[in-house]
């Protein structure tokens, strides 16, 4: 295990506020839009979910690294938030099947933290002021200097970022003699959704993000099309759009999960917009409104569709409701064999009640 002291770290809000804490992970510098997330488990998922790529996050349970890291729970290549920000950063780990400390994680990937603040007062900030760009450092304490380059980084409003996240090359999963093939448009996928249909017997082809729908149907012939979750700003994602019109198009079976949500709804011209805070968590209930079934969920998103524009729609129906601000967690295109959740309902460690979902899919295809 790595030798660490904890040296001092800075945190500057673009609002001005200012935490004093201790260094986390490698010695830096980073910036990206600030965030919290309410899950008491699943800091690795959390770290690896490309939806998190260019954000800071700020860990709402108080220990994070206690149980350490393990190979076989990433969800992606590599770690994808820009840093971390934690109360209580545990290099000791307990677990026996994990492979190394968080510390060692981290510093293997070049990522920045800092720990050792008060994360509820600042969690209690963001949530009132809202998700706004901050910068992490313990290499410059200058305040000054600190705020210059702050000032430099874009608002994730209007933001693509799929692109810099998707596979560079296709890749399949499952057995070549299953079943159903499905061909997956890679905004950001998680590992654990493939997992998911490689367990419904799927077979399945993953295409970087702007692969087109023509594309999709020459080389893989597939029974539907997955659009995934991912980063960035859904309204800064035509070539998604387009893709996704045109899987409608020709009336194949559909289903989104998150960004692929918010994309669905861009496609029958239903608005998008950037969240206050957003949800991130595992506990976030949802209700079912086709079968009146509550859903604990799991959820990480910063966008979200426009609810006025989802009920005025002619295009789709409303499937599934956010019971905490009735935002709008679910659609399907009326007519279609299409649609699509905000959530996540493949959320490993988190709760499963939604997985019905992914066997809803296979029933489309049937």
């Amino acid at each position: 295990m790595t030798y660490f002291t904890k040296l001092p770290a800075v945190l500057l809000l673009e609002d001005g506020t200012v935490f004093h804490g201790k260094a986390a992970g490698k010695i830096g510098t980073t910036t990206g839009e600030i965030c919290f997330n309410t899950g008491m488990t699943g800091y690795q998922e959390i770290f690896t979910d490309p939806s998190y790529f260019g954000q800071i996050m700020v860990a709402t349970n108080a220990h994070i690294g206690n149980y350490g890291i393990a190979d076989a729970e990433v969800e992606s290549g590599n770690i994808q938030i820009a840093g971390l920000v934690c109360k209580n950063y545990n290099i000791t780990y307990s677990r026996k099947q994990a492979n190394e400390s968080i510390q060692d994680y981290f510093q293997e990937q070049n990522i920045v933290g800092i720990s050792d603040i008060d994360t509820r007062q600042l969690v209690r900030h963001i949530r009132d002021k809202g998700a706004m760009n901050a910068i992490i450092s313990s290499e410059i304490l200058d305040l000054e200097e600190l705020k210059a380059k702050l000032a430099e980084v874009p608002s994730m409003d209007g933001l693509e970022l799929s692109s810099k996240v998707t596979t560079k090359e296709t890749y399949t999963f499952g057995e070549e003699g299953a079943p159903y093939r499905i061909a997956v448009l890679d905004l950001g996928v998680k590992k654990n959704i493939l997992r998911n249909f490689d367990d419904r017997g799927v077979h399945g082809k993953v295409y970087p993000a702007k692969t087109t729908f023509a594309e999709m149907e020459k080389d893989f012939a597939p029974n539907g099309y997955f659009i995934s979750n991912g980063p960035g700003d859904p309204a800064a994602m035509p070539y998604a759009v387009e893709t996704v019109k045109e899987i409608l198009a020709a009336d194949k079976p559909m289903f989104g999960i998150c960004l692929g949500h918010q994309l669905l709804a861009l496609a029958n011209d239903i608005p998008t917009k950037k969240m206050f805070n957003g949800h991130r968590g595992l506990n976030h209930p949802v209700k079912n409104i086709i079968i009146n079934h509550c859903e604990v969920t799991s959820q990480n998103h910063g966008f979200g569709v426009v609810p006025e524009a989802v009920r005025a729609s002619e295009k789709v129906e409303i499937t599934h409701v956010n019971l905490n601000d009735q935002s709008i967690e679910g659609i399907r295109v009326k007519d279609k064999k299409a649609f699509s959740v905000q959530y996540h309902p493949e959320s490993s460690p988190g709760p499963h009640d939604s997985r019905y979902l992914f066997d809803d899919f296979i029933k489309l295809m049937q």
